[in-house]
């Protein structure tokens, strides 16, 4: 197994410039191949999961274009309806791409068939196939039910225009099914049920839809319509927020390593919930600055542990995981239920890593504790294949002790350039 060591470090210092939202581009890559028009997309993430979305978009017929190298690319919208009728997609472990695609193709007029990597296969998708039936969606299991891989076959139009989704498993259902829910050409209301989880990461759906011109009516966070006769048509030029989960990781950095770190990318006017990290990281202590388009963090007088609740933030919640290990007392991230069926069981694997540094860490099955050790134990961290598993624990090389990171090429799922750039900020 390839690993990177780590030696020990004291200092993080400088500036950085965040890679594009791993969130904010497959949903824009998506929107753009179904509008109506031209699309100029700026500064998207080069990452695997883009990769992945990238691919399919063209095996489905959508025609793209990287602008010279730059991060910038042409997608001409199809009007709502894939080129290709038929296509077999293979979507690895990319989440994003995985779902919305689904939903996209299960209200088309086409033969599909959707598969990843074996983790990929353990991710539920049974509730937003569900909500897609209600619509009209053909949509078979091909081996376990509930679960990928999947066979999709030509949507068969019911006059009824209300889906219903469960919404504490994963916000990507009901954002899979509000993206797709215009290609209908009717009225259509989705309904949650139950408590939905991860809501900023569906107010960047709203927004996005808004942009390429498709109004939703939101009543509360229960029932979401979409008015007959909306279409999606190109803004012609938009740009990819900085990553607000990545910044997270220099956040805590410019706070573990006194500082300060600037992240450029995101800031105040940000539409990504995860920006809120920084509030978490106030309330631990730290001195947080924010500009429109930038959060600088550094360290205060001393940082304190928390007992919160994380579920609007659950990705970067992983961050605060860590952090915990600097803090004075038990931290607990709460309400965070979803790490279960991400990438990896993450509330497992961060009790099995945190452990092997020598915190004490009580796990449950929506929340995690952790006590802090006297004194952090040099560790080699297993990464299950998580990019956040890997980038999260670089951070205890701030404590003074080395760490070996296994696989860390894991990053290259949203961030290949991470630890470069966080070599570059720290001694």
């Amino acid at each position: 197994m390839e690993f990177l060591d780590l030696s020990p470090l004291k200092h993080a210092q400088g500036a950085v410039v965040l890679p594009g939202s791993k969130s904010i581009s497959n949903r824009i890559l998506l929107l753009s191949a179904l509008a109506e028009g031209k699309t100029r997309i700026n500064h998207l993430l080069d990452s695997d999961d883009t990769q992945v979305m990238l691919a399919a978009l063209t095996k489905l017929g959508v025609s793209v274009t990287q602008v010279d190298n730059s991060r910038d690319y042409d997608v001409v919208g199809v009007g709502g309806q894939f080129p290709n009728a038929a296509a077999d997609l293979f979507l690895g472990n990319a989440g994003t791409a995985f779902r919305s695609l689904t939903a996209a193709l299960a209200l088309s007029h086409g033969d599909y068939t959707l598969s990843g990597v074996a983790r990929m296969h353990e991710r539920p998708i049974g509730d937003l196939v569900d909500g897609l039936r209600q619509l009209g969606a053909q949509i078979e299991y091909l081996d376990v039910a509930g679960f990928p891989p999947l066979k999709i076959s030509p949507l068969q139009p019911t006059d009824h225009a209300v889906a219903t989704v469960k919404g504490n498993v994963s916000s990507q259902f009901l954002t899979g099914l509000l993206l797709a829910a215009p290609m209908t050409g009717r009225a259509v209301t989705i309904k949650v049920d139950g408590e939905l989880i991860s809501k900023p990461y569906v107010e960047i759906t709203l927004n996005l839809m808004q942009r390429f011109g498709v109004n939703v009516v939101r009543d509360g966070w229960q029932s979401f319509s979409i008015a007959a006769g909306q279409r999606y048509v190109s803004p012609s030029v938009i740009t990819v927020e900085g990553d607000a989960s990545s910044a997270s990781y220099f956040l805590a950095a410019g706070v573990l390593g006194l500082g300060p770190v600037r992240v450029e990318g995101v800031g105040r006017t940000s539409i990504q919930g995860d920006v809120r990290f920084a509030e978490a990281l106030a309330q631990m202590g730290a001195n947080i600055v924010y500009e429109d388009n930038a959060i600088t963090a550094s360290a205060g007088q001393y940082l304190r542990g928390v007992d919160m609740d994380f579920n609007h933030i659950p990705d970067a919640a992983m961050t605060i995981a860590v952090v915990a290990l600097f803090a004075e007392g038990t931290t607990t991230l709460r309400n965070i239920a979803s790490w279960r069926v991400k990438e990896t069981d993450r509330i497992h694997a961060m009790a099995t890593e945190l452990r092997k540094v020598g915190a004490i860490v009580e796990e449950g099955a929506d929340y995690i504790s952790i006590t802090p050790p006297v004194k952090l134990q040099a560790a080699t961290i297993d990464t299950y294949d998580d990019h956040r598993m890997a980038m999260c624990f670089s951070l205890v090389a701030l404590g003074g002790v080395a760490v070996r990171i296994n696989d860390p090429r894991c990053v290259n799922k949203t961030f290949p350039e991470y630890f470069s750039a966080f070599a570059g900020l720290t001694s």
